[in-house]
């Protein structure tokens, strides 16, 4: 991930620091690495000292507030720097510097993984635009590798970065979208109805995921499993939610079940 020797700040999982591709953990408790987390997710942004506060304790924070903030940055610094092997003093002037009412991440002392992975999912999409399955595929299958696990898998978050949270995840659902569809046209049907199979499990409510893996399974010749996969789906949809799948899910099943079957499916 990225260039030889450059760190990278990984939330895309366990928050980490990945150094010279050695994963290096953080030696912080949660509300100290609930702060580093708020500064490595807007970095080159100085985060005041009052969206800290409430990231922290809501609208009820103590009346030491302040100070323990002040508390807890140190302690990001000393993590750092334990984790880098770089003195106070460099992380200080160029990681987690003190500015007029709050403090900045630098991201060129660290990149943050999500701006690796979006980097590579924009060129992706890119090349999927130029007609370049294969190249898309591969941006795309590398752009989500960088994910290890939910993000902010260890961190316990407040307003702002539950926010950051569902972005970025609905960011890696697009994604996992886009992929399947460049394999589905690709022809790689084996392969995306493996994916598919897991992330359906993963997100048993997702027409469009339900959509790719029917379609998927249609083109290899297994349309029975596709019929199955849409009445899997309205059983949880109708009996968990009390709603019917949504028009494009029951046309593409209507035209499933009146196509002539393949291989005697």
């Amino acid at each position: 991930m990225g260039n030889s020797g450059e760190m990278v700040v990984k939330v895309l999982g366990a928050m980490r620091i990945a150094q010279d591709g050695e994963d290096k953990s953080l030696a912080l408790a949660h509300k100290p690495r609930t702060v580093l987390a708020m500064l490595v997710t807007h970095p080159d942004q100085v985060v005041s000292l009052p969206s800290l506060v409430r990231e922290l304790w809501g609208d009820r924070p103590p009346a030491s507030a302040l100070r323990v903030v002040q508390n807890y940055i140190l302690q990001a610094r000393k993590a750092l720097g334990q984790a880098t092997g770089l003195p106070i003093k460099v992380i200080i002037e160029g990681a987690l510097s003190t500015h007029a009412g709050g403090y900045m991440f630098s991201e060129s002392f660290a990149r943050l993984d999500y701006h690796v992975y979006q980097g590579l999912v924009d060129s992706g999409r890119r090349a999927l635009v130029n007609g370049d399955l294969a190249a898309g595929v591969s941006y795309l299958s590398e752009a989500l590798a960088i994910w290890q696990g939910s993000a902010f898998a260890d961190v316990v978050v407040g307003r702002m970065l539950e926010s950051r949270r569902l972005q970025y995840e609905e960011s890696r659902l697009g994604a996992l979208e886009t992929l399947a569809e460049a394999k589905i046209g690709s022809g790689r049907h084996l392969e995306v109805t493996a994916d598919l199979a897991a992330l359906t499990a993963e997100y048993p409510y997702h027409e469009g995921l339900h959509s790719q893996y029917m379609r998927a399974l249609e083109k290899a010749g297994r349309r029975a499993q596709a019929l199955e996969v849409f009445h899997r789906l309205r059983v949880g949809l109708v009996s968990e939610l009390g709603i019917e799948p949504g028009y494009t899910i029951s046309r593409l099943q209507y035209s499933i079940l009146n196509s002539s079957p393949v291989n005697g499916v």
